[in-house]
């Protein structure tokens, strides 16, 4: 049955061009002095986050604004196969290379692509899909519980190959979330919990520089010259912004100091230019981007809107939470990008496709439908 269509979340598209506007002004300054070290182009990262990143988002957003969301129920096994596809071919010699000590990008004629941004997208849908049909018996183990599981260990199993953990605690995070939404018992959430844990403590005793991040983390003093730098130079940064900022463009530590201006320590060099005032504004708006993307959700006309609605918003809410949390060291660093912010043409253009996602279920939410139906029904008090 056809849906009547209405206004999208106007505030929610607000709040996005914010971010995304902030972002490519925040990455202009912060990557100028490594895009001149490299390629002799201060504005090398934000030509290439506009041409592979804003204008095909903008494309993507526009094209799934328009295709009504219920659209991708009917693919959602088709979706699984091509998540599954885009992480093996990573590992196909000639096309798959290795950046930055992990396996994760498709470069074709000087084009790259990184498969498992888009694997966070296209695996949402198909569970969205998948949990609905067993929304029913969600609650039984073994039509919930262990499928779910299954399912979300051969995805993180491809993903720990390449390996790239950060991407892997993102997709974990969107699959439970996800999960969650659909009904599942808070008792299978944490047996699915304490298996991700003892998981995550394999793979980081697999891995010295893993243990070596978490040892930083509890105690942020050690190695300050090797392991702990990141860490220390990103709270440098930090703290030297004070109230106000040194100034747009005026960052010490994108000399070479801080690693990763671009990618994930960028909101460090945001607070050491814009300072805490700015910062903060950038903090509530991706938390004003959580609460509308809630809202969205909870009156999606549907159980598989309400799913998607749901993990998308989780998907970049834990991005943004962790990113942050990692730079003023109250998460470990995991190398996690900040959403619509950090340099990813992959990242960015898949980010705002599902934006244009969840703003098409924003255009069929019921309540407003109700108020507007209420409002041309309502008969007119008689003056005396």
């Amino acid at each position: 049955m056809k849906r009547k269509l209405h206004a999208p979340d106007y505030q929610l598209i607000g709040v996005t061009i914010f971010l995304v506007v902030a972002g490519l002004i925040i990455l202009s300054s912060a990557s100028s002095v490594l895009g001149f070290q490299k390629f002799g182009d201060t504005f090398y990262y934000l030509k290439r986050q506009v041409l592979f990143g804003l204008l095909p988002g903008i494309v993507a957003f526009f094209v799934l604004y328009r295709i009504d969301y219920q659209v991708w129920k009917k693919y959602s096994f088709s979706l699984l196969l091509l998540s599954i596809l885009l992480l093996v071919a990573v590992f196909v010699p000639g096309i798959g290379q290795e950046l930055g000590g992990s396996r994760s990008w498709i470069i074709i004629g000087g084009f790259s692509l990184q498969p498992s941004e888009i694997v966070k997208l296209t695996f949402l849908l198909y569970l969205a899909g998948w949990l609905e049909k067993r929304s029913q018996g969600i609650s039984d183990m073994m039509v919930g519980l262990v499928p779910f599981t299954v399912i979300l260990t051969v995805i993180a199993g491809l993903i720990i190959l390449q390996p790239d953990i950060g991407t892997l605690t993102v997709i974990v995070a969107i699959s439970l979330i996800a999960y969650f939404a659909a009904g599942a018992p808070i008792a299978h959430l944490a047996s699915i919990g304490a298996l991700g844990i003892a998981g995550f403590v394999a793979l980081i005793k697999a891995a010295p520089y893993r243990m070596a991040r978490l040892t930083v983390f509890l105690q942020p003093d050690t190695d300050v010259q090797g392991i702990g730098y990141q860490l220390r130079q990103s709270i440098l940064a930090v703290g030297s912004g004070g109230l106000f900022g040194l100034g747009l463009g005026y960052s010490r530590q994108k000399f070479a100091y801080l690693p990763e201006v671009a990618g994930d320590s960028i909101f460090a060099i945001a607070a050491e230019e814009l300072g805490f005032f700015v910062s903060t504004i950038i903090v509530i708006a991706f938390v004003y981007f959580v609460m509308r993307g809630l809202r969205i959700a909870r009156y999606a006309p549907d159980m598989y809107g309400r799913i998607v609605a749901t993990g998308i918003v989780g998907w970049i809410g834990w991005q943004a939470f962790v990113n942050m949390g990692a730079i003023i060291g109250l998460l470990p660093l995991t190398g996690i990008p900040l959403p619509f912010i950090s340099h990813g043409g992959t990242a960015l253009m898949t980010t705002l496709a599902a934006f244009g996602i969840l703003i098409n279920i924003s255009r069929q939410t019921g309540h407003i439908i109700k108020k507007s139906s209420a409002r041309r029904w309502k008969k007119p008090v008689k003056s005396r």
